[in-house]
């Protein structure tokens, strides 16, 4: 498996994820495929008369991009489900042609009261511009297996 199991996470462990620079399609079709019809993601006339002055990308995205990032380093056949996502903030905006970057970061992990093949993982993970500004951030809760001996 290409991801990481329960007993090869610690707490303090940091991952650089790859980057994935994001198109107007992007954009576009998630907006659609989602049925968000908010104009600042889709309205280029719209946004054009705002303080952003274009279109931003769907935050919602860019907190799924993140995810998707950091999936071959950690969790790739490696986890039960996703429990839960708390915290999520979105401190600048993303636009088109931007390249996001993730980082993730072990902060908690405990055994599972329930499965005896399994334990419970906070992970801290960060999505960062091209330039390095943060642009997403929020915390993720998942169940992984152990590794089988």
């Amino acid at each position: 498996m290409a991801g990481k199991f329960f007993d090869e996470l610690e707490v303090g462990m940091k991952f650089q994820h790859g980057g994935r620079t994001i198109t107007e399609m992007d954009n576009v079709l998630f907006s659609a495929l989602t049925m968000n019809s908010q104009p600042l993601h889709i309205n280029e006339d719209f946004a054009s008369k705002t303080e952003f002055g274009t279109r931003l990308v769907n935050g919602i995205f860019t907190f799924g991009l993140v995810v998707g990032l950091s999936v071959s380093d950690l969790t790739d056949g490696t986890i039960i489900a996703n429990l839960g996502y708390d915290k999520i903030v979105h401190p600048q905006p993303v636009f088109h042609g931007d390249t996001i970057y993730a980082e993730s970061e072990i902060v908690e992990k405990r055994e599972s009261k329930s499965r005896p093949n399994a334990g419970i993982v906070k992970i801290k993970c960060v999505g960062k511009n091209q330039k390095g500004t943060v642009v997403v951030e929020f915390e993720r809760t998942a169940m992984f297996l152990k590794k089988s001996k």
